[in-house]
Order: C-alpha cells, then structure tokens, then sequence
C-alpha cells in the first residue's frame, strides 16, 4: 500500500560489514579450469557444494562425503553405456559372476600379474642404456596394454593393435571395438581345444550356471580389460612416477621397502585420480550436503576434489604415502569390476618395481616440471627424467 505523504523511503545501501551471497563459481566448460581445477574445486566444496553448471550441462558435487556416498547410492546410476548390443554387456555381467569365484579369480590374477611383470621389465630394461627418456611415451602409454595382452597369451606383434583399441575403443566410447570379436574368435577357439596358462584359457574354461562361458561374455570381459589397460591406467601410472620423483624421499624409501608399492598407488590415486569427473544419472530426489539433487538430473561427481578435501584429509595436497586412510573411490566408474581395478593396481606396483631395479638413479632431466593435462581424465603430458 503506497504511503498519501511523506518523505520516499529508500532501502538503504548495504553496510561495510553487510554479508553478501557468494559469487557463482565458473564453469567447468571454462578453459582455464582444465589447466588448474583445483582452484574451482576449493570454492565449491567452501562455498557450492551442490551446483548446476549449466554450460556443463550437470549438477556438481565436489565433498568427499557426498561424492563417495553418490557412487553407491542405488538412486544414483550411471548414465547408458553406448554398449554395441544389450545381450552382450549382460553376458559380459555374467563372466565376471563366473570369475568371482576363488578358484578361478586366483588363477585370473596369476596370470595378470605374470603378463604384467614380463612386460614391465622388457619395457623398463630397453630404457637402461640410455640417458634421458619420457617415461610417458616409452613406458606409461605401453605397459598396460601390452600387459593385457601377454596376460591373455595373445601374439606379441599385436601389441600395437591392442594398444591402439584401448586408446581409442571402450575406454572412450565405452563399447566394445567392432574387430575385437573377430579378431579374437581363432584364438578363443584354440584355447577351448588345447588350454594353455594364460588368462584368455582361464576364461574360456570359466562357467556360469554349470555352461562354458559363450563366446560374447569372453569377448566382454576382454574388451573391460583392454578398458582397464586403456587410459585411466596409463594416466594413473604416470601420476605415480610424478609424485615420487616429485618426493625423492619417499622414492629412495620405496626402493628399500617395496612393500610399499600399494600404498604409493592408493595415495597418488587420492593426490592425483586419473579419473576427476564420473557421471550419474539421478532416478529420485538425493540429498546431499548443500540441498537436493532433482529426479532425472545429471551428476558431475568431482573425484579430483573430494580427494584433496580438507574436512576428510589432513593437509590434503600433500603427498604422503605413509597416509593412514586416502580412500578407495579414486577410479569412480572407470574400473567398476573387481579383476579390472586389480589389474591397474598390478599394472602399476610391477611397473614401479621394474623402473626402481633397471633405473636406479631415475631423477627429473635438468629444468623439467611435469604440466598435468585434462579435466574428465588428467595426468601429466610428459614426463622427461635423467636415467643416470
């Protein structure tokens, strides 16, 4: 109701000590959030911690509390696969029920870690004779596909062929190459006729339900492990060689104290996760620290800052392998099954064993720093080190 007379009244302007909203954070479509995220992290977990990016195109979660809760919650799925074919990824659910068991899970790993260990060291030796390398180019982007493959007892002169699927097939389109099956049928038919000790016989001799396992559920488990020996290892690996030559330290203990390889890893997928962002999908209303994620929503689950969070890590961007507890959610979605997350860990610890013995005085080249690259996958692009 307007007032017939007086003086106007103005609302007066805010005090000097007047507590005003937060600004709204950038987008993570910005690109200088890809040269450093960590900044963007820091302000939505203080400020944000439940954010719709719309440029993004998703709701953002940056809390360790509530990202690690939206990666088990069953009202949180992970959006479609782009699988070729709904009866394969279903056959592929299967193997990995079939390899589960004790038995054939123990054989499976046997194998893994053998393929594993044989390559590492064959990479790690051809560098010994020389002075300088890239141990990205040389060594990270290799091991973990060729380990897949002399873990299946596959030719060595397709290595590069399997590296090249990994590179560019189910890791980033999340479906199964077009010529893996083809590629794999003369060879799956030989190990079913005459077994041999590699993992591709392992799971051509696997059952389900009291039946051989067809050819489409090997083929799947092979095309999540070419996944697991893909990108999110190779990046993750060479996050791990960064931080120890970033901590000499803890790279001179290492080499006294192997046993320590798992825990080097565990904390450098914390510090640095090869994987920063998983997606989800919201099927209902979820709430989470800072409201409540809308039904039908897409999820940006922002692992590279739930790990560096303060309230769940002391001093978090400090890298300490001697870290009681730095979580396990670190590959997210990327290594989902139980064999794939085993195998980056194996992939990683023989990767580091070979180096430490072949390379003794691995250190950075003169005047190089590692420059991480990327933001939905991030590690750094290079990583030049003096070999004696």
């Amino acid at each position: 109701m307007l007032c017939p007379s007086g003086p106007a009244i103005r609302p007066s302007a805010p005090g000097p000590h007047a507590r005003r909203a937060p600004a709204p954070p950038p987008s993570l479509a910005d690109p200088d959030v890809a040269r450093d995220p960590y900044p963007l992290y820091r302000t939505l977990r203080d400020a944000h911690p439940l954010f719709e990016d719309e440029p993004f195109g998703a709701w953002l979660l940056s809390r360790y509390v509530d990202v690690r809760a939206a990666l088990t919650d069953p009202r949180m799925v992970a959006p479609p696969s782009g699988r070729d074919s709904a009866h394969l990824e279903e056959a592929t659910r299967t193997a990995h029920h079939a390899l589960a068991s004790p038995a054939l899970q123990g054989r499976a790993l046997a194998a893994l870690k053998a393929g594993a260990d044989r390559t590492a060291h064959v990479l790690a030796r051809r560098l010994s004779s020389r002075r300088e390398a890239d141990l990205v180019e040389e060594f990270c982007h290799w091991l973990p596909a060729a380990a897949v493959v002399a873990a299946l007892g596959l030719p060595h002169e397709d290595t590069a062929r399997v590296t090249d699927w990994c590179r560019t097939g189910p890791a980033r389109r999340g479906a199964v190459p077009a010529g893996l099956g083809v590629f794999l049928r003369p060879h799956v038919v030989r190990r079913r006729a005459e077994p041999r000790n590699d993992l591709l016989s392992v799971l051509c001799a696997a059952r389900a339900d009291g039946r051989p396992l067809s050819d489409d559920a090997v083929t799947g488990v092979v095309a999540n492990l070419l996944d697991a020996g893909g990108e999110a290892t190779d990046r993750a690996l060479a996050s791990l060689l960064a931080n120890l030559l970033d901590h000499p330290a803890q790279l001179a203990l290492l080499r006294s104290r192997p046993d320590l390889a798992g825990a080097a890893w565990a904390e450098s997928l914390r510090h640095d996760p090869a994987v920063h962002i998983v997606l989800r999908r919201a099927l209902a209303p979820v709430a989470v620290s800072g409201g409540t994620i809308p039904a039908g929503a897409t999820v940006a689950c922002l692992v590279g800052s739930a790990g560096r969070d303060a309230d769940r890590f002391t001093d978090p961007d400090r890298y300490d392998m001697f870290r009681a507890a730095p979580g396990r959610q670190a590959f997210g979605a990327a290594l989902s099954e139980g064999l794939c997350t085993q195998l980056a860990r194996l992939t990683a610890e023989s990767g580091l064993y070979a180096l430490l013995d072949a390379l003794p005085g691995v250190s950075w080249a003169p005047g190089f720093r590692p420059v991480p690259e990327g933001l939905l996958t991030r590690s750094p692009a290079a990583l030049h080190v003096r070999l004696s």
